[in-house]
């Protein structure tokens, strides 16, 4: 299943990006590191995620399959289909668990889904 499909934008200067995309459309940040992530205020799973310059490999746009498992399983497949994974399988700090993959056209993708959260200790 997939959750939402995530767009990615480059930044030369992350400021300006975060300008145009609050002042201008609206948008309301999300997060601030690792990357810049933006959000529509009335549909939460429409964003825009500003990835620094030089970042690589950088994706095109990314694909929440919602669970950890399915991205395992996709990761599995890709494997088996002899696509090249350009990015390993990882549990990323922040709580996503993702790796990036090339479409045959060369375009990379992230596939990812958020970690379960696990309560402080």
């Amino acid at each position: 299943m997939i959750n939402r499909i995530i767009a990615y934008a480059g930044a030369t200067e992350p400021a300006a990006a975060r300008d145009f995309y609050v002042r201008l459309l609206g948008l309301e940040e999300a997060m601030t590191d690792p990357v810049l992530t933006l959000r529509s205020p009335d549909n939460p799973a429409a964003q825009v995620i500003v990835l620094p310059d030089g970042d690589t490999p950088a994706p095109s746009f990314g694909v929440d399959v919602g669970d950890p498992a399915a991205v395992d399983a996709i990761h599995d497949a890709a494997r088996r289909a002899g696509r090249r994974i350009v990015y390993p399988l990882t549990d990323e700090p922040w709580g996503v668990r993702r790796f990036f993959v090339e479409d045959p056209g060369g375009t990379v993708v992230n596939v990812l889904a958020h970690l379960p959260v696990r309560p402080p200790r």
